[in-house]
């Protein structure tokens, strides 16, 4: 009772429904704000969801799809206020290594990518997430990120029947450079200056302030909004260009063609699929998407987590990372019913909904209402966008996220983690989940490494200091003893030794078997050994193992004065009534 109670307070359902503690006190001078946001993104995404959906191998409407649930999904579940969750460039290529190519099985890796994300969510399992370090994310993406700029060539230079394989593109795409089409890579290229040159005046604009005069704050106001929605200003005055063309009979653009028009049904995702020539069964179905079922939610919660950490940190807020799993778990899950593909949190149009200043994550309910717009009645009008300038867009959207500077940062600060990141990187060329898993291997040996085979700091004097550098768990026992009898006991003569255990916070057993035949080793060889900074939980252990020739000591210069038979000084005895009061009082509780 008290814990159903519990979960039913009011402070449980806001953490569960963070809506209800910004909308009552939602001031009408917001309002404008987020619908600005809200129009900004919803011109950034639409563009891009049709261009992402050719990156996932799926018709153009799909990327629409996936573009507007998790606006609304977000409003009510979402801790962060500038967070948009939809297609991206990353997840889309995972998309299309893991489907085929097929919508059915694009929707149900939606579906079940989001029941693990809520599993993960409900679990508190977020934590997982740690193990992949940032060279892995960064080797991953900046594989990506070369994989899906490369992978656009061929429609930048309206290149046809290019496999869509990394080593094959290469060699296909240089192999038939000779039949670049004019048309498509003339529209191409400069699409890709005209977005180049949004870019730099977007950074560029100086900051409107209120002595400006009207003219010029207009004038800044219409800036601003043309290098905002500069994707969707391009790729109109490409279908524009395209359509002019399409008037005088000449058409030298391959176009996006036909999308279909209208909003998605709603229904179940499609748990088979059925070809000429036979039916595949869900179970055949999740044998061929494999590692996909792992690596898609790990990667879509990996990329979300980490917008929206950088978007709170840069606006100094704070999110909950285990509801924002269940956000993007939902989203999936619901996405599915509406023929979505999986989805995350967007860096780029998460930077637009900062820059447009969104105070609330109602900003996604205007970019949603949008989309599905544009579904409704713009459908016809995507026929004429030609594929280069949708190219144009991916490429200089996934530019930014090619990290030129880790390498050279991770020369300066640590070398060796250079190793798990080209590890990543060169194998994501060949499968995404190779360079994953290798990458995280590569980081889990080093960490394991540290762990067991820990520095230990060697004080030499009158009496051999030695203190472990980190904590002291199972695999370090040995390296630790080997330690120890080297310096102090396979010396002439052998050495009393000391040591230091402050940064010991917790042992196993296999520590305290180490433990007490290093004590047998000293007691045979005449010296002894002992121990100084113990931690309560440490102690406790120690004091229930009841080892022989056991001695502690408060500080290093008692255990020194002791060791070196100075009088007056003296350990404590192995009993709980010996220990200091301020110990047994942290023992008895």
């Amino acid at each position: 009772m008290a814990l159903n109670t519990c979960c039913c307070s009011p402070a449980a359902v806001k953490k569960r429904l963070p809506i209800l503690a910004w909308l009552p006190n939602y001031p009408v001078q917001w309002l404008k704000m987020d619908f600005i946001a809200g129009l900004s993104v919803g011109l950034t995404v639409i563009p891009q969801a049709l261009a992402y959906a050719e990156v996932a191998g799926l018709p153009p409407q799909y990327g629409l799809y996936s573009a507007f649930m998790g606006c609304f999904v977000y409003f009510f579940l979402g801790t962060s206020r500038d967070v948009t969750l939809g297609p991206t460039a990353i997840m889309s290529l995972l998309v299309s290594f893991y489907t085929f190519h097929e919508p059915a099985y694009a929707v149900l890796l939606a579906f079940l990518s989001g029941c693990i994300q809520l599993v993960m969510g409900v679990l508190h399992l977020g934590f997982l997430l740690d193990f992949i370090s940032c060279p892995v994310i960064k080797g991953f993406t900046s594989a990506a990120t070369v994989t899906i700029g490369f992978g656009q060539i061929k429609n930048l230079l309206g290149l046809q029947n290019i496999p869509r394989q990394f080593f094959l593109q290469v060699y296909h795409t240089f192999l038939n450079i000779g039949e670049t089409r004019v048309g498509d890579a003339v529209l191409g290229l400069v699409c890709m200056v005209l977005l180049m040159v949004l870019k730099l005046m977007q950074d560029h604009v100086p900051p409107v302030h209120p002595e400006m005069p009207p003219g010029v704050r207009l004038s800044h106001g219409l800036v601003w909004v043309a290098t905002t929605a500069r994707n969707a200003l391009v790729v109109s005055f490409a279908a524009l260009v395209a359509y002019s063309f399409e008037v005088t009979g000449y058409q030298p653009f391959i176009l996006t063609g036909e999308t279909a028009a209208g909003l998605p049904p709603f229904r179940a995702p499609p748990f088979s699929v059925t070809t000429d020539n036979r039916t595949i069964s869900f179970p055949e179905m999740i044998q061929d998407m494999g590692a996909g079922l792992a690596v898609v939610p790990l990667m879509g919660l990996l990329e979300s987590i980490a917008v929206a950490k950088a978007f709170a940190s840069q606006n100094n807020y704070r999110i909950d990372a285990n509801q924002e799993l269940l956000a993007i778990g939902l989203t999936n899950v619901l996405g599915s019913l509406v023929s979505a593909y999986p989805v995350t949190g967007s860096f780029g149009r998460t930077a637009v909904n900062a820059q447009s200043g969104v105070c609330t994550p109602a900003a996604g309910l205007v970019t949603g209402v949008l989309v599905l717009l544009s579904l409704d009645y713009l459908t016809s009008l995507f026929y004429f966008i030609p594929k280069s300038a949708l190219a144009a867009v991916i490429i200089m959207a996934v530019a930014p996220l090619f990290d030129t500077k880790i390498f050279g940062t991770l020369w300066r600060i640590k070398r060796l983690d250079l190793l798990p990141l080209s590890v990543t990187f060169l194998l994501c060329f060949w499968e995404v989940q190779y360079g994953i898993l290798a990458g995280a291997l590569v980081s889990m040996f080093m960490l394991l490494h540290s762990v067991a085979r820990p520095k230990t700091q060697v004080s030499e004097g009158p009496v051999l200091v030695l203190q472990p550098a980190s904590g002291l768990y199972f695999p370090a026992v040995e390296a630790l003893r080997e330690v120890i009898l080297s310096q102090a006991l396979e010396v002439s003569p052998p050495r009393c030794s000391i040591l230091e255990c402050s940064h010991i916070c917790s042992i196993d057993y296999t520590v305290v078997l180490g433990l007490s035949e290093l004590l047998q080793d000293f007691h045979k060889q005449g010296v002894t050994l002992a121990f100084v900074g113990l931690q309560v939980p440490v102690l406790r252990v120690l004091l229930s193992a009841d080892l022989k020739e056991f001695q502690y000591f408060a500080t290093v210069k008692e255990a020194e004065k002791y060791l070196r038979q100075e009088p007056g000084t003296q350990p404590y005895n192995i009993s709980e009534d010996s220990v200091p009061e301020h110990k047994i009082a942290l023992l008895k509780a």
